[in-house]
C-alpha cells in the first residue's frame, strides 16, 4: 500500500478531538452549518486540492481553531498531539485579547514569518473562507463586508505566497471571483 494512502491514527484523533471541542459551535453561514466542516475543510484542501500527506500539517489543520475559538490549551494540545503540531497551531492562532482590527493587521504582518507548514494551514485556511463567503455567506454581512475580507486575506496571503503555487492558484482562482459578491 503506498503512504499516501495510509490515514494516520494521530490524524483521526486530531479530528476526533476538534470535533469534540467544536462540537456545540456553528459557523456564520445562513444555515449555521457546523463549526467542524470548516477545520476538515482545510484538511481536504490540504491533502486533495495540495497534495499534502503530512499528518502534522493535517492534523494542525483540524486542530487549527482550537486554542483559538475553544477551551483548548497549548498544553492539552501538546500532551496530546506533540509539540510540532501544537507550535504549528500556535502559529496560527489570534490573540483574542487584542481588538479584532488589530488581530487582522498582525495575521498580516505575522504571514511572511511563520513556518512552512503554517503557512500552509493559514493558506488553506484563507481559501476555505473565501469559499464559504462566495458559496454560502454570514447573514448579516453586506456586499461591502465581504469585499473587505476577500481584499484582507489578500493581504494575508501576499506574505504567504512561494509556500505551495497549485493552493495559491487556487486561491487567485477564488479572489478572481470578487466580483460575484456584489
Amino acid at each position: 500500500m503506498e503512504s499516501a494512502n495510509i490515514v494516520s491514527g494521530a490524524f483521526i484523533s486530531a479530528v476526533a478531538f476538534a470535533s469534540e471541542k467544536h462540537r456545540n459551535q456553528r459557523r456564520k453561514d445562513a444555515d449555521a452549518s457546523p463549526y467542524i466542516n470548516h477545520p476538515i475543510a482545510l484538511a481536504n484542501v490540504l491533502a486533495n486540492e495540495g497534495g499534502v500527506v503530512d499528518a502534522t500539517i493535517l492534523s494542525a489543520a483540524v486542530l487549527h481553531d482550537t486554542i483559538e475559538d475553544t477551551k483548548t490549551t497549548a498544553d492539552e494540545l501538546r500532551q496530546l498531539f506533540g509539540a510540532k503540531v501544537t507550535s504549528i497551531v500556535l502559529e496560527v492562532t489570534d490573540d483574542k485579547l487584542l481588538a479584532k482590527e488589530v488581530r487582522k493587521e498582525e495575521q498580516v504582518r505575522h504571514a511572511p514569518h511563520i513556518s512552512t507548514e503554517a503557512k500552509l494551514v493559514k493558506l488553506a485556511d484563507k481559501i476555505c473562507n473565501l469559499r464559504d463567503i462566495l458559496a454560502s455567506p454570514p447573514a448579516d454581512w453586506s456586499a461591502e463586508r465581504k469585499q473587505t475580507y476577500f481584499n484582507w486575506a489578500a493581504r494575508v496571503v501576499a506574505g504567504l505566497r512561494g509556500v505551495h503555487p497549485g493552493l495559491e492558484a487556487v486561491f487567485d482562482g477564488l479572489l478572481a471571483r470578487q466580483s460575484e459578491l456584489l
